[in-house]
């Protein structure tokens, strides 16, 4: 082969291998919560998930958040490639430019699209078994940690006022982090959480001491117009029957901006990988097709493709 020659054939090679992608990898961020959290971890294990059951096709990268407003709020801004979690009231209200979003509104929010169901927010109304409640008048005179800040701190504080027991709950000035070490000390009676189940802090609890974890009645979970969830036997030490509770869904969303065929990946791989994720922590093992009804909004084209293939009826609103 002439230098010519050589030199013409180095060259065509050198332009094929420009023109080809450099990789067929397809990276999304990922925007959850605090680092440390429950949903933060469930970001971490989401990750994992996405490049075992892609063969690494998919990149997922976790980014830190300081709660689910930011999340919402930057999908506007944000690329083709970005997934965030949030309640979907939350998303209906910045659609609507309601509450928080009031005067914040921008047309980016009607692209939010959803792509599938994480764990969701779940109350936890903890009492020791020595304070002797039983339900949650029962904490009529009792001392109950909050929390401050927090969800489940909020919450818990909307269901006191609802339930006429803010002037007879003594409320602990006490960081939540303090709760299960002050519970087995007795310095307070009870108190109240709200994440994922099982929750870590309840579990601690629950090991360290005897402790009841309260049901709440049809009609108070109507009051409060909260999804009903069931806990069921055998989540906690010493729980020997279903616990009904409250909960706020909590979706993984994604905009318009994200191609059909990613958004179809990312929602078939983890259903796929569901049980997969229930063995590596429980909380998942509440997520099932049931949660896809409290999505309110429009499910992304790519995921409703899935919904499809799997036989998984969806509302027309959805669609």
């Amino acid at each position: 082969m002439n230098f010519i020659v050589k030199t013409a054939v180095a060259a065509f090679a050198l332009t094929t291998l420009a023109a080809a992608p450099a990789s067929a990898e397809t990276r999304i961020t990922y925007k959850s919560a605090k680092t440390g959290s429950s949903y933060y971890q469930m970001g971490v294990e989401l990750a994992e998930a996405m490049k075992t059951g892609t063969q690494g096709e998919m990149t997922v990268t976790i980014e830190e958040s300081q709660g689910s407003v930011q999340n919402v709020m930057e999908a506007k801004a944000r690329g083709a490639d970005y997934v965030f979690t949030t309640p979907p009231a939350l998303v209906g209200l910045a659609q609507q430019g309601k509450a928080m979003f009031e005067g914040k509104g921008d047309p980016a929010f009607d692209e939010i699209r959803a792509l599938f169901p994480i764990p969701s927010l779940t109350m936890h109304f903890v009492m020791s078994a020595d304070s002797g409640v039983t339900d949650l008048m029962g904490m009529e005179g009792k001392t109950i940690l909050l929390g401050k800040g927090s969800f489940g701190a909020t919450e818990g504080e909307k269901y006191l006022e609802l339930f006429g027991l803010a002037d007879t709950v003594n409320v602990a000035d006490a960081e939540l982090s303090n709760a299960v070490a002050a519970l087995k000390n007795g310095q307070i009676d009870g108190f109240v959480t709200a994440g994922s189940w099982p929750a870590p802090n309840v579990i601690e609890a629950a090991a360290s001491t005897p402790v009841t974890i309260l049901s709440l009645s049809d009609d108070q979970i109507a009051q409060t117009k909260r999804t009903m969830l069931t806990i069921p036997a055998g989540t906690y030490t010493g729980q020997d029957a279903d616990i009904t509770t409250t909960s706020l869904p909590v979706v993984a969303y994604t905009t318009t901006a994200m191609e059909d065929e990613t958004a179809y990946q990312l929602t078939k791989t983890f259903w796929e990988s569901k049980a997969r994720l229930s063995d590596t922590s429980p909380w998942w093992k509440g997520v099932d097709e049931a949660l896809l009804a409290t999505i309110d909004g429009q499910i992304h084209p790519g995921a409703v493709r899935y919904y499809t293939e799997a036989g998984i009826d969806l509302t027309d609103a959805q669609k």
